[in-house]
């Protein structure tokens, strides 16, 4: 993914919250540099083990730092009509945000997002997308852990 200056600077003239979320990511990046300084200072003859376990929670840190920045920037970025209840084919209507923690692939989420709700089918999203199509998948709280495209009104 190699890009050219004129490709950057284009994404970030079409792109205003482009520039805040390199802000939150370089400060993160330079918190994780740091603390991996810090640590090869303290840690006189690390063994690779060691090294290893260090750099890959640093690495864990900042991959769900850079999932979170991107599921709430999409947050940011949703058109004014509620996403399309997956059951039925009718617009959710939104029950305000709400906080859950999202198990994803790079590991624990802690995500803010709108929460949408379909009376008529007692179904509920919490989305990074519309559950009718799109990049990714619909999150979906499962046990308290969201995961997958939507959650029936008891699951809640």
């Amino acid at each position: 993914m190699k890009e050219t200056r004129a490709t950057t600077q284009r994404k970030s003239a079409s792109s205003p919250r482009r520039g805040e979320m390199k802000a939150v990511l370089m400060r993160e990046a330079e918190a994780v540099i740091d603390e991996l300084l810090d640590w090869n200072e303290q840690a006189g003859q690390p063994t690779l083990t060691q090294i290893e376990e260090v750099i890959l929670k640093l690495r864990k840190r900042m991959s769900e730092a850079m999932a979170v920045t991107v599921i709430e920037a999409q947050e940011a970025s949703r058109p004014v009509p509620g996403p399309v209840c997956p059951q039925c084919g009718r617009e959710m209507h939104s029950k305000g945000r709400k906080r859950n923690t999202v198990e994803s692939r790079v590991g624990s989420l802690p995500v803010q997002r709108g929460y949408y709700y379909c009376e008529a089918c007692r179904v509920g999203l919490f989305p990074p997308r519309s559950a009718a199509g799109g990049v990714g998948q619909a999150l979906e709280r499962t046990g308290g852990q969201a995961g997958g495209v939507a959650e029936r009104a008891g699951d809640v």
